[in-house]
């Protein structure tokens, strides 16, 4: 069979950045699920992108499909002939819908007895000719967070589509969207190389064959590979030396840009005077641009941004960006100066203004909330000094004052919430720990953000984060799989995590009925609030023991016996269970376990006690001894939740028990006897059950 290649370029307006990347993947998708339906293969498929075009090409695609017989079952014999022997109605639509005849018909036997059964040949299609349903197919594929439509059509897309590249080999193929026709013509960089920089305008590029597709745009200018585009813009910024990385804002400008050109600038040192992450966040969320750092770290008045212009042009482009920084400095050191002439404190009662969230009230009354609750965990701690708790209360008061300053309340830095509440707090004489409480006590912003460094900030995060979750899913606002606009899985898992790093000795039902009790005058079932809630974070328990402790399911079913309440605990236990399961003598210890178990399940046990003088074998008074000692070596260490330990005093049963199945019979027809062991086995699994329900522990490849 013979090879053709294949590209295929949507051309647009600029698609935002963060569109991109989903983009392409739908694209490469759309196409891999196609070429399987219609059974093509290929050597080699690329995807491209700019902010202009997306685009695919696929090397050694298969010229057409394969020519295949195909056997086609039909109705049973006796359904689809009469008894003269002639074809029933149900026999001729079944050889009408395959496209045969009569003669060729035979006859399969199946376990289910004869049916008629046809072999029709199919010519395969040539690829040429499926192509414009692949590419129809793709750009209807292809999900955005947001279109736009343009003319008088109902298509909508990211941005207007300008042109397509249909090109499969060095021919043109037959392809029409929305008006526009499917040709060989791109577009290049929109000023014109090589001649005077002030004509302005995109330059047509035509594409021999899909293997010159780079190429020939590369010379008009366009770097279509985004990741030798990423490239060339690292190396640019490495060759600067001194400029701040930020892999973030490196993909984000990799998506802004054609042909990239790093430039250097600067703002006035007048500037510096700002905290640091005023002027990063003015440069890189605001602009897109990268700060400059001195040989000690520290920011300097230098930036560089990545022009998409003429670089015969930088010096102009320069001066236009510098006017622009300078216009957002401006603003940011008026709002700073205005706000620093009052102490953080004072903001506090201008909370009252803000609304948190329509049912649960002010900003103002969550703020009264997270104090509340931090007096309760506070109290809920051993060993916690007196000025901590304090400074803890210092800084649950002022945590959300920096919301309704004008640094934040102009919507210009609303990332930096905290970071402008530690800086002010710091300028207004707060203690130092106080402040970065404060500023600690948003994390973890995100999944793999720093968790609060000190107690102080973990106790402020945690109230915060349990007020929010308790209360949107008190008034009902549930998260769903799709949508959770108060970040509730965010900080529910925050909440755990904390609890995790600083190993709190917290009960979180206690919490959850205390949250509630603040909330009780905002909450209409407040009982089956907390039951969802529970439930919530038992979810993020999981969530953290699987990803960041590696335990395996059916560990985390064996401690669904209890209370998702204590996470140390929990912790301690499934990590410590998790270790034996690799023993050749817990695995024993299951087996006996389950069989100790299927019994029960079978045979309701009396509520009596082990009677000593009813224990007649061997067997059955060594079980009971042995239970006995494990007992005693238990309690104390569960007390210390030593659960290591307390699994290896277990072990030792699991061969006892298999000697006990072997050689004693629990249903026996003395109903003493039988109920005496029975009692036994209750023992031993009441016994198991203070480490886990190891049953539910799982031994099959």
């Amino acid at each position: 069979m013979t090879k053709a290649n294949f590209l295929f370029e949507i051309g647009t307006e600029e698609i935002p950045a963060d569109y991109l990347k989903p983009a392409v993947e739908k694209l490469q998708d759309s196409f891999t699920t196609d070429l399987k339906a219609y059974n093509l293969s290929y050597d080699t498929m690329q995807t491209f992108s700019t902010p202009r075009r997306l685009a695919i090409r696929i090397i050694g695609l298969d010229s057409s499909q394969a020519d295949q017989t195909i056997e086609k079952s039909g109705p049973a014999k006796k359904a689809a002939y009469t008894d003269e022997g002639k074809l029933t109605k149900a026999g001729e639509g079944f050889l009408k819908g395959a496209g045969a005849e009569e003669k060729d018909i035979y006859i399969q036997n199946t376990p289910k007895g004869e049916y008629i059964a046809v072999k029709v040949f199919v010519k395969g299609k040539e690829t040429e000719d499926l192509l414009p349903t692949m590419c129809q197919n793709a750009v209807s594929r292809i999900i955005f967070p947001k279109t736009m439509r343009w003319g008088g059509g109902d298509f909508a897309f990211a941005r207007p589509i300008r042109w397509f590249v249909t090109l499969y080999d060095q021919g043109v193929f037959h392809f029409e969207l929305n008006g526009i026709k499917g040709d060989r013509f791109s577009q290049g960089i929109r000023y014109r190389r090589g001649q005077n920089t002030h004509q302005i305008g995109y330059t047509n590029v035509s594409i021999a064959d899909p293997l010159c597709y780079e190429a020939a745009l590369r010379d008009s200018g366009v770097i279509t590979d985004r990741n030798e585009r990423k490239d060339i813009i690292q190396q640019q910024i490495n060759a600067m030396g001194d400029v701040l990385k930020d892999e973030r804002l490196l993909d984000t400008v990799t998506d802004i840009v054609e042909f990239p050109t790093a430039v250097r600038a600067s703002f006035s040192e007048n500037y510096l005077g700002l905290p640091p992450k005023i002027i990063t966040s003015t440069l890189s969320q605001n602009q897109k641009y990268f700060s400059c750092t001195d040989a000690s770290g520290n920011l300097t008045n230098d930036f560089v941004f990545i022009s998409n212009g003429d670089p015969a042009c930088a010096d102009i482009i320069r001066v236009g960006n510098e006017k622009v920084v300078k216009a957002r400095l401006e603003d940011a050191q008026f709002y700073f100066t205005e706000d620093t002439k009052k102490p953080l404190e004072s903001y506090v009662e201008r909370l009252k203004e803000v609304v948190f969230q329509a049912d649960l009230g002010t900003l103002l009354e969550k703020t009264e909330r997270i104090s509340a609750l931090c007096e309760n965990i506070s109290s809920s701690l051993d060993s916690i000094e007196e000025s901590i708790v304090d400074m803890i209360q210092r800084a649950a008061l002022l945590a959300k004052a920096d919301l309704v300053t004008q640094m934040l309340g102009e919507k210009e830095f609303t990332k930096l919430q905290g970071y402008i509440g530690m800086n002010y707090a710091l300028l207004s004489g707060e203690n130092t720990e106080v402040a970065k409480a404060i500023y600690e006590h948003y994390m973890p912003r995100g999944q793999n953000d720093d968790l609060p460094s000190d107690l102080m900030g973990a106790v402020v995060a945690i109230a915060d984060k349990l007020d929010t979750v308790c209360g949107i899913i008190g008034v009902g606002l549930i998260p769903t799989g799709s949508a959770d606009p108060f970040g509730l899985r965010r900080a529910a898992n925050g909440i755990v995590q904390i609890i995790d790093k600083y190993s709190l000795n917290l009960s979180i039902s206690k919490l959850i009925n205390q949250n509630f009790s603040i909330l009780k005058d905002k909450i209409k079932d407040p009982e089956k609030s907390k039951k969802i809630v529970s439930d919530f974070i038992k979810q993020r328990i999981k969530w953290l023991l699987e990803e960041l402790y590696k335990v395996s399911y059916d560990v985390l079913d064996s401690l669904d016996i209890f209370e998702w309440d204590n996470i140390p605990q929990l912790k301690n236990r499934a990590i410590d269970l998790s270790g034996f399961k690799a023993q050749k003598e817990f695995e024993t210890l299951v087996i006996g376990y389950k069989r100790v178990n299927n019994i029960l399940e079978k045979n309701v046990s009396p509520s009596l006690a082990v009677r000593p003088d009813l224990l007649l074998d061997d067997p059955e008074k060594k079980l009971f001894t042995e239970l006995n000692r494990s007992k005693e070596g238990i309690t104390p260490l569960l007390d210390k939740m030593a659960y290591k330990e307390a699994m290896q005093e277990l072990l030792p049963l699991g061969a006892v028990i298999d000697t006990f199945f072997e050689k004693t019979l629990v249903m026996c027809e003395d109903t003493n006897l039988k109920n005496n062991r029975l009692a036994l086995l209750k023992a031993i699994k009441d016994l198991f059950l203070q480490v886990a329900d190891i049953s539910k522990i799982n031994y099959e490849n």
